[in-house]
């Protein structure tokens, strides 16, 4: 009874060192977007930005998870055919998203050097595409990975690329000819480059 009482004990001290370990701390981050789109005629970069909040979970020097909120402005730059005067005109494709998205973060040898690695969960808010019957889907799953570093004072320079992974249309890659047989067509992704800063407050 006594040595189940001290191992009690000592699993009990275990558990809670361990806890005392973890540590949680918010912040705030923004930058860059150069972002495009995949598969569509004379796409070029468009510059942009994006700006959240997130939480770091410190488990211990070497990884931590962040869960993040942020909005980011998407899309692309490229050109459309004018039928009235047979030239081309320079337009914008604006895809607006709120993104739910977790990270997870570990740090080389515990030094501020980090990759990082995470899915995203984009909701669209609006876009410019018209009122036309091809309007982008209204949600978007991303995959993130980067690297960064944090200075000891909590600020954080960070690359990342996200890519989408649902067409903007909700199309599936399949469509049918005229004599009935399926053909794979090239789907329209997202695609984003993100440099930018970040700053975790120290929560005492």
């Amino acid at each position: 009874m006594r040595k189940s009482i001290v191992i009690a004990f000592v699993l009990l001290i275990g558990i809670s060192a361990s806890q005392a370990q973890v540590s949680v701390s918010p912040g705030l981050r923004g930058g860059l977007n150069l972002s495009t789109l995949t598969n569509v005629d004379y796409s070029s970069t468009k510059s942009d930005f994006y700006i959240g909040g997130f939480v770091n979970i410190k488990f211990n020097k070497y990884f931590s998870l962040q869960p993040e909120l942020t909005y980011s402005k998407q899309g692309s730059e490229g050109r459309e055919y004018n039928l009235v005067d047979n030239s081309y005109r320079n337009v914008n494709y604006d895809l607006n998203y709120v993104t739910l998205g977790a990270v997870a973060k570990f740090n080389f040898r515990g030094s501020g050097f980090h990759v990082l690695a995470g899915p995203s969960f984009d909701f669209k808010t609006d876009d410019n595409f018209g009122d036309s019957d091809y309007r982008p889907v209204n949600f978007d799953l991303a995959i993130v990975g980067g690297v960064g570093y944090t200075l000891p004072n909590g600020l954080t320079f960070e690359a990342r690329i996200k890519q989408g992974l649902i067409d903007i249309y909700g199309y599936d890659g399949l469509d049918r000819d005229d004599n009935g047989n399926y053909y794979y067509d090239d789907i329209i992704l997202n695609q984003v480059f993100q440099i930018g800063i970040s700053y975790t407050f120290k929560v005492k």
